[in-house]
């Protein structure tokens, strides 16, 4: 028997990676034998994520930090040339700890990245926009790639959040021919706009230091800053759903860069031909934290669903909680089982704490029944 395992992350508890190492174990201890997708959401950990279910080179680049700081960033080279960038290596929250200052952070060196890529041939470039710690509407990434903003002076500079409110000039002339040749896809798994209650400010600024006010000063920078794109690069993403996601990350790299947003999950089936791995699969196992009603909704679970049953290869998922009520709905989409791993009435913190127990015991159950 062969076997996908093609997990999501447990939050706050198991990586994709343990995830997929623990069934996998299961499974080989019964004789299957199994290939080890994990999915990468974007965050932090996905290039590392993506080369274990891809495979490809691991690259290094020195560039700016949130604060403007020197510090080294990986990204990824896959199989097939297309470059990832990881937003979190360069302008990640992990990076600046406690001194999180939403209105003072950069992109810039996410965008140094995304042009070292470019300037090595990459045709294609993923770039993984969670965890951020910016609010700078992809402005700096846009600067490092050749974007020019200027204020109302025809002065030149390089906008953070709290400065958004002085660009009165974006120029694209200057965008490096070989960004501007490639083309951006985004993992982007949240549909939030780039401005209002929903908006990038308003739900991701508080996480990032932002009291109240610095959250109203945010969200009329990036309202601004929509104005005069829509002016300057005759491109309206205010609304677009996504454009919020990593403080505007979303909307800065389809404006300036000319980039697609689309589902993490669909991503990393793409670059791991994941149709081709169907075809001599006897069962897909995934998994997820939580296996409820957002699962059927273009999250991980769906999307995997969604290939595998037209396929005739069965999806048997293993989560954190189980919500039954859904479970009517997801046989229809093809997914095959549902099991939660937490014995009922367990409190959430145990859960987390014993997740990797719990695992490897549902996942034994599992590969027993299957194999």
């Amino acid at each position: 028997m062969h076997v996908l395992v093609v997990p999501d992350s447990f939050k706050g508890s198991l990586s994709a990676a343990e995830v997929c190492g623990l069934v996998g174990e299961a499974f080989v201890a019964r004789g299957a034998t199994t290939r080890l997708i994990p999915v990468a959401d974007g965050g932090e950990g996905t290039v590392d994520a993506m080369l274990l279910a891809a495979g490809g080179e691991r690259r290094v680049d020195t560039v700016q930090g949130p604060y403007g700081q020197p510090l080294d960033a990986a990204r990824a080279i896959l199989p097939d040339g297309t470059a990832l960038v990881e937003l979190a290596q360069a302008a990640g929250l992990t990076l600046v700890g406690e001194d999180r200052r939403a209105g003072d952070t950069t992109t810039y060196g996410v965008g140094e990245q995304i042009r070292a890529a470019a300037a090595e041939g990459a045709r294609r470039i993923i770039v993984g926009i969670g965890g951020s710690a910016t609010n700078d509407g992809g402005c700096g990434a846009a600067a490092a790639c050749g974007v020019r903003f200027l204020d109302d002076e025809a002065n030149e500079f390089v906008p953070v959040g709290r400065t958004l409110t002085d660009v009165a000039v974006i120029d694209l002339a200057g965008l490096d021919p070989a960004v501007a040749a490639a083309e951006i896809v985004v993992m982007c798994d949240v549909d939030n706009p780039l401005t209002g209650e929903h908006g990038a400010a308003a739900v991701f600024g508080p996480q990032k230091g932002a009291d109240p006010e610095t959250v109203a000063q945010l969200d009329a920078g990036l309202r601004h800053l929509a104005e005069v794109v829509r002016r300057d690069v005759h491109v309206d993403v205010e609304g677009l759903d996504g454009a919020g996601a990593a403080g505007g990350m979303g909307g800065g790299l389809v404006a300036f860069l000319g980039g697609t947003l689309r589902r993490g999950i669909d991503v990393v089936l793409d670059a791991v031909r994941f149709e081709e791995q169907l075809a001599g699969a006897d069962a897909v196992v995934t998994g997820e934290g939580s296996f409820d009603s957002q699962s059927l909704r273009g999250k991980v679970v769906h999307g995997i669903a969604a290939r595998a049953q037209p396929a005739g290869v069965p999806v048997h998922v293993l989560a954190g909680r189980v919500d039954e009520g859904v479970l009517e709905a997801a046989r229809t989409v093809g997914v095959a089982s549902a099991t939660a791993i937490t014995p009922p009435g367990v409190p959430i913190e145990q859960a987390i704490a014993e997740a990797r127990t719990n695992l490897a015991r549902a996942a034994a159950a599992l590969a027993e029944r299957l194999v």
